[in-house]
Formats: C-alpha cells, structure tokens, sequence
C-alpha cells in the first residue's frame, strides 16, 4: 500500500496561501487594500471587519481611500485603524477615510525584510511539521503491517519532495516579496 500525499499536499497548499496572505498585510510604500483586510472596528457590539463595511479603493500609488457604506462608523472605522498596527495615520473628511502611503526609509525597508524573513521560517516550519505528521502516519502503516519497507521508503521520499517543493515556492514568494520592497 502507498502511502496517500493528497492530505499532505493539500495542508501544505494552505501554508503557502497563508503566508501570502500573511505577506500581502505589510505595507510596501504602495497603497494596497490589502493593508487593512484585518482592521476591525465594534459595530454594534460586534468586531467587524473594515472591508465588510466600506468600498476599499486605491486612488493614486500613494493613496487608500475609504467609503464607509454607514457613515456614522467613520469615527469607529478611523480609531480602528489608528489602533492597528499598519503604522498609517488616517484623515477623514466628514465621508471618506484616506490613508496616505509614505516613502519607506532604508532602515524600515530592512525592517519589513526581516519581518518577511521571519513568516518565511514560519512558513517552513509548518510545512515542515506537517511533512513529520505525514512521516509519523507512513512509520505507523510500516509498524501495523499495512505497509512493506520498500513502500515506506518510497513514501517518505514522496512526502520529502513535496515539502522540498513547497519550501522553494516560500522561497520564491519570499524573494519576489523582498524584492518589491527593497526597489521603492
């Protein structure tokens, strides 16, 4: 009996979109709805999530806007986001929320590198444990019989070239991503 990878690949599929859902949160000096994706504000007593009650657009490279759907949550809506850890102070005009996207700083592009090499580890780790999870069930098939040694060794080795593959793909998003922000 081989060992089935389909699991396995799948929960490593969700790593890698985790992490780049996780890298497409830190803000470049590009205006990017990403940026507040996970900014909530209380919304009648309920956390509520930025994007679900405002039209996210981007105006111009620098520029966020805002258009809360109700406009008596902008007070809300702006606290929230100074409550954040975006690093943005908003400016409202009575209707719309602008967040104004600076130049980065050498010393802040090293900063959010850093900060990109360490959810890349993250990443690694996981699909890391993840590939052990898939070990640990191959050794016990080999331990209950369902499984010959051949076929052990054959599937551990199916378990590690999906993980070496899915490390690459982190590697190759984190490049991408360090790229684009070491060039603005």
């Amino acid at each position: 009996m081989k060992f089935n990878t389909k699991p396995t690949e799948e929960k490593m599929q969700k790593s890698v979109a985790a992490y780049e859902g996780n890298l497409s949160t830190i803000r470049a000096s590009q205006a990017n709805a990403a940026v507040v994706s996970k900014v909530t504000f209380e919304y009648y007593g309920t956390p509520t999530k930025i994007v679900d009650m405002a039209s996210v657009n981007v105006t111009d490279p620098k520029t966020l806007t805002i258009s809360p759907y109700d406009r008596s949550t902008l007070k809300e809506m702006v606290k929230a986001i100074l409550a954040s850890d975006i690093g943005i102070t908003p400016t409202d005009d009575g209707s719309v929320i602008r967040l104004i996207f600076p130049q980065l700083t050498e010393e802040h592009r090293k900063t959010l590198a850093k900060q990109i090499q360490k959810m890349a580890e993250e990443a690694r780790v996981a699909i890391r444990n993840i590939r052990r999870d898939a070990n640990d069930d191959i050794k016990k098939a080999k331990k209950d019989g369902e499984m010959t040694e051949d076929e052990q060794k054959s599937s551990e080795k199916s378990v590690q070239d999906l993980t070496d593959s899915y490390i690459k793909q982190i590697d190759g998003i984190t490049a991408k991503k360090e790229k684009e922000i070491m060039q603005i």
